[in-house]
């Protein structure tokens, strides 16, 4: 793996993002990441999660939506079969080579590549996957790692690493668990099976199924609905209910009294 592929103080520009394999673009309250390595089914390398980190560290402050969406006929297949080769990804090195990284050092690189998928869960945006085709392992925990997913009906979720000998590590066990509960999230780890459309709606995996050609228009009728909320208000909701699994009744009672004296103060309060 390659030092350089960290976090960096400067926004991460068109081309680079384009060697790499996305595409990143703002258009007023909303952007949109696009994996663009069709011909690869948008495969992630150690790249990819650098570059998503570098992006969300340099997000607009008007931004209120982020879609993450993949070009061509799936979101993404996964983590770049290279990887698990001797030879990896040029410049990127491969699983062979990070064995042999310290542990201080190789704990480091897992924690950069987690950076690239928990900045989507801020409070202050609403992130949504638009899923088509392939979600497998990598891809799987990417549209895991957004607050919402709609997706197409051709979608096919898996969650591949275990079938590899390893663990699913970008941030999506957490999720995966709160969302469809702990026996079934062991179930779909250690069978690695696939889960379409219909069962990912009623497992609680997706908010919305549309057919492929609709999945565009469904994500934009979703975009414009969140945003009809005022912002103030719709970042302290999310910040109550993502607090609100590890606090107890009363202990969500009094961030609830908290967060709504901020509110009508702002919204009220004279001079």
């Amino acid at each position: 793996m390659d030092a350089n592929l960290g976090g960096s103080a400067e926004a991460i520009s068109a081309s680079e993002l384009a060697e790499i394999g996305l595409r990143y673009e703002v258009d007023g309250a909303i952007a949109t990441i696009t994996l663009d390595r069709p011909d690869k089914r948008n495969a992630q390398t150690f790249a990819t999660w650098s570059a998503l980190a570098r992006i969300g560290e340099h997000i607009p402050d008007q931004v209120r939506i982020v879609v993450v969406k993949g070009e061509g006929p799936s979101f993404s297949a996964g983590i770049d079969l290279r990887m698990f080769t001797p030879e990896g990804v040029p410049g990127q090195g491969s699983f062979v080579s990070a064995a042999s990284l310290g542990e201080t050092t190789f704990e480091r690189r897992i924690a950069d590549a987690q950076r690239g998928f928990l900045w989507l869960r801020r409070p202050d945006i609403v992130s949504i996957a638009a899923v088509h085709g392939h979600a497998i392992g990598a891809g799987f925990q990417l549209a895991l790692a957004c607050d919402l997913r709609v997706v197409a009906e051709d979608v096919k979720f898996c969650m591949k690493e275990p079938a590899l000998g390893l663990v699913p590590d970008l941030t999506g066990t957490k999720p995966l668990v709160e969302l469809v509960g702990l026996p079934r999230a062991i179930e779909l780890c250690l069978t690695a099976r696939v889960v379409g459309a219909e069962e990912a709606v009623r497992l609680g995996l997706a908010e919305l199924a549309v057919p492929a050609g609709e999945l565009a228009q469904a994500v934009q009728d979703l975009a414009g609905a969140l945003l009809a909320t005022d912002r103030g208000a719709a970042t302290a909701t999310k910040r109550l209910l993502q607090g609100a699994l590890g606090r107890s009744l009363e202990e969500q009672a009094i961030a609830e009294r908290r967060e709504q004296i901020v509110r009508i103060r702002t919204l009220f309060a004279s001079g």
